[in-house]
């Protein structure tokens, strides 16, 4: 395979936010991430694609140091969200957490209200005042495009929503506390078209106030979504660049054979 000196290295990109140099990761003695380097863009949608077990969804769980929770891992490498080293010994990973919110690929409502849930981040953090939490769920509702259909169910419970509702509360919880990055890991795996359209939808308006990055296997979500798309294989990131450029005009045989169908 012809190796292309890529500009993997760094693409340069509008107001990056995150950036990643040469990381890596261990699970013990087996390496899940390869030096990975890459830089994304603030108030953008980056995607990252490729098959099961490459590396991505741990990628992301490096960026609010999820991993951390895991016995044995190891990190190597840098990164850097709004040019804080976030492996630092002085970094609150809690402030981390709020910084960067989390959307995991089964929706996971609390058992609680459909209030309840989506103000449970500010009332953590301290926020108890009604018209001020009011206020947090009805905009972050509003946001996740699920106001309309709970406004009037607020008090009811968010277990009896519909699968793709449960996973627009999810998304609503994670706005609440107004982070400024938003991951999502699968997303609208376990969701029919009507719900993942909704979500698609939600997500593009969001990119005005947040940074998305998202892990799919969908490579047609990715294509539709996002603005830049990284395709793994392995624990190495193979190819990064503008998505239509990644679809349209891969640099990569691998890249090629994998959104072509060949293989994955």
């Amino acid at each position: 395979m012809v190796q292309h000196n890529i500009d993997i290295k760094r693409l340069k990109i509008p107001e990056p936010i995150v950036v990643i140099t040469d990381l890596s990761l261990y699970y013990g003695k087996t390496q899940a991430l390869k030096g990975i380097t890459l830089d994304i863009s603030k108030k953008r949608i980056t995607s990252l694609i490729g098959p099961s077990g490459c590396g991505k969804s741990t990628l992301i769980r490096c960026l609010n140091r999820l991993n951390d929770l895991i016995e044995g891992v190891t990190v190597e490498g840098n990164i850097k969200i709004d040019g804080q080293d976030i492996y630092a010994p002085a970094i609150d990973v809690t402030e981390l957490r709020k910084k960067v919110g989390m959307v995991f690929q089964k929706p996971n409502p609390f058992p609680k209200t459909i209030y309840e849930n989506v103000v449970y981040g500010p009332r953590v953090q301290g926020i108890n005042k009604k018209s001020v939490l009011d206020e947090i769920c009805e905009k972050a509702l509003k946001k996740a495009a699920l106001w309309n259909e709970v406004k009037d169910r607020l008090r009811t419970s968010a277990l009896d929503l519909s699968g793709g509702q449960q996973q627009r509360i999810c998304i609503a919880r994670a706005i609440a506390t107004e982070p400024e990055i938003i991951l999502l890991d699968e997303p609208c795996s376990a969701l029919d078209p009507i719900a993942t359209a909704k979500i698609e939808d939600m997500l593009v308006d969001l990119k005005k106030d947040y940074t998305v990055i998202i892990v799919t296997h969908n490579m047609q979500q990715a294509a539709r979504i996002s603005d830049y798309t990284g395709f793994f294989m392995l624990g190495t990131l193979v190819e990064f660049n503008i998505t239509t450029e990644i679809f349209t005009n891969p640099r990569e045989k691998q890249t090629e054979d994998y959104i072509t169908g060949r293989f994955g």
